[in-house]
């Protein structure tokens, strides 16, 4: 359910805040011990995956004002520096902002992708935000699953952007499945995620 905040401001908008709301809570509850665990993002420790959907998100901001941050996400640090809860907040706050504050009829609003229309540029920068999120959590064994209500906000922007990105190498192949899957293990199948996926034991 959106926050009493979010009452008037477009569906897309309220799916930006949840995605976030599920990073924030996934990020705080890292053990300190965990950040440099292996994840999903087979090339990406939990470190790496933070700095890319930090970088990300703040490339979602920038792109309103027609900026670009000076990190390249697909070259994320296997480090951390100050606070990294404290920095997720700033970038995730400064973007959530700056789509609240566009017009609900935005037909062109730009993104890192190029110009898409509101729902849909809000429905990227959910998913990059929600996917990552569920990519530390798992990493880091945290009791933390993408909600089924939350995959399927996020579905009509994976559908319509993940085929073209996957050309560019961003996504693995897509999973099948033997059977039956909810929301969000079939979203994350479809990114070509296992959703069954656990950390590597040595």
């Amino acid at each position: 359910m959106a926050d009493i905040k979010d009452a008037g401001k477009p569906e897309g908008v309220e799916l930006v805040r949840r995605a976030h709301a599920y990073l924030r809570e996934v990020v705080a509850a890292v053990p300190e011990e965990a950040w440099g665990r292996p994840t999903p993002c087979s090339e990406w420790t939990v470190r790496q995956v933070l700095n890319h959907a930090r970088i990300d998100q703040q490339a979602y901001g920038l792109a309103l004002a027609a900026g670009r941050p000076g990190e390249d996400p697909f070259q994320p640090a296997d480090a951390l520096h100050g606070d990294p809860v404290a920095e997720l907040d700033k970038v995730l706050d400064a973007v959530a902002d700056g789509y609240a504050h566009l017009p609900a009829d935005a037909e062109s609003v730009p993104t890192p992708l190029g110009p898409l229309p509101l729902p849909m540029a809000a429905g990227a920068a959910a998913l990059d935000a929600a996917v990552h999120a569920w990519d530390i959590a798992v990493a880091t064994d945290q009791n933390r699953p993408l909600a089924p209500a939350l995959a399927a906000g996020l579905r009509p922007a994976a559908d319509q952007l993940v085929p073209r990105l996957r050309g560019y190498g961003v996504f693995a192949p897509a999973l099948a499945s033997d059977g039956p899957r909810d929301e969000a293990a079939a979203l994350l199948g479809s990114l070509g995620r296992d959703p069954e996926w656990v950390p590597p034991v040595f």
